[in-house]
């Protein structure tokens, strides 16, 4: 490792960012593929029925041979189409839930390296301001297929995801008025230290969760890509990897939103356990606590996928009647109570 030392400081900081990015990448990305799985799994037991179990044991290889499918599947594009915003709509809906998770604390630390890529010390703002930029994929994707049925399925997506966005950053504010502070690795210190935020701020989080999914176009909430209105929706005339992109984004959306809610509610990577409360003092307590972050993540994970299966979609008008006239006085009435609160204990 003396080379490692010979170089700058900056040199150190961007090698180790770069190592960062790679395992952050090579963990994401699988989690990707075997949450389709997952789904997958889940609804056959729902509905009584066999999942994928052919290729592998227990059909633990089906999600290489779906990428394989993908790669060799016609990538058709219809000659109607805006090809520069066709080919470019897929990279857009992908993109910002990698970028999300940049800001995530994953583990304490790591051989005194903190375990998250960029620890900004606005990491919320930077969150919410990538997030908004997801509804442009679908925007795009729907304006670019030339269609009626992805064109509609576009402009219900920034419709829903703009009213939902509202809701889900004011339900947040709570949680920043209780920590004092917008930087996410402060807010998992402060829960080490006085206990997860579910528990100062169940509404909060009951807010964030729907509206999460709303976000993440998930059921109740699928209404950009409802099959039995649109075909499809913003996708419909999409096929082979440009179609996986979009594919790919809903479950890295779901994965980013997960990861958001453990770091702001479920403190992160800690539990309340004597040794998994504070900062790893040793490489196995720091691996340790990653797996415990990943596995939060992962019960988030299945619960996206059992509501899908288990609920009926809303109706339009009662989606968008449920983020502003419901969850937006909500949320403001929850930052009033929570700044009350905070000003009669001061």
């Amino acid at each position: 490792m003396a080379w490692f030392h010979n170089l700058s400081a900056t040199e150190q900081f961007l090698l180790v960012s770069a190592i960062k990015i790679v395992c952050v990448f090579c963990v994401v990305m699988p989690a990707v593929a075997y949450s389709v799985l997952a789904e997958r799994k889940i609804s056959a037991m729902i509905q009584d029925r066999l999942g994928p179990n052919r290729v592998g044991p227990g059909g633990l290889w089906q999600p290489l041979a779906d990428g394989v499918k993908t790669f060799l599947k016609e990538d058709f594009v219809p000659a109607h189409v805006r090809k520069a915003y066709f080919w470019l709509a897929p990279m857009v809906s992908m993109t910002p839930a990698l970028l999300v998770l940049a800001v995530i604390p994953f583990g304490s630390n790591l051989g005194g390296e903190p375990m998250v890529i960029a620890d900004l010390n606005v990491g919320i703002l930077y969150t919410f301001g990538i997030v908004s930029l997801g509804v442009y994929g679908i925007v795009l994707a729907g304006y670019a297929s030339n269609s009626k049925y992805p064109f509609l399925g576009g402009i219900r997506s920034s419709a829903q995801m703009i009213s939902y966005e509202i809701a889900m950053g004011m339900s947040v504010i709570p949680v920043f008025l209780i920590v004092g502070d917008l930087n996410l690795s402060k807010v998992i210190e402060y829960q080490y230290q006085h206990g997860w935020l579910i528990l100062y701020a169940p509404l909060s989080f009951v807010i964030f969760v729907i509206a999460a999914f709303a976000e993440t176009n998930r059921l109740p909430f699928d209404l950009p890509e409802s099959e039995q209105e649109l075909v499809g929706g913003y996708h419909t005339e999409y096929s082979s990897m440009k179609f996986a992109l979009f594919f790919m984004g809903e479950y890295a959306n779901m994965i980013a939103a997960s990861a958001m809610m453990v770091t702001l509610f479920l403190g992160g990577w800690t539990l309340p356990v004597a040794g998994l409360n504070r900062p790893a003092e040793s490489i196995p307590m720091g691996l340790a606590q990653m797996v415990i972050f990943m596995a939060k993540v992962a019960v988030l994970m299945g619960l996206f996928i059992w509501v899908r299966w288990m609920w009926p979609r809303f109706r339009y008008d009662q989606l968008m009647d449920l983020g502003w006239r419901r969850f937006l006085p909500l949320a403001l009435a929850n930052i009033l109570a929570t700044a009350l609160w905070l000003w009669m204990v001061a």
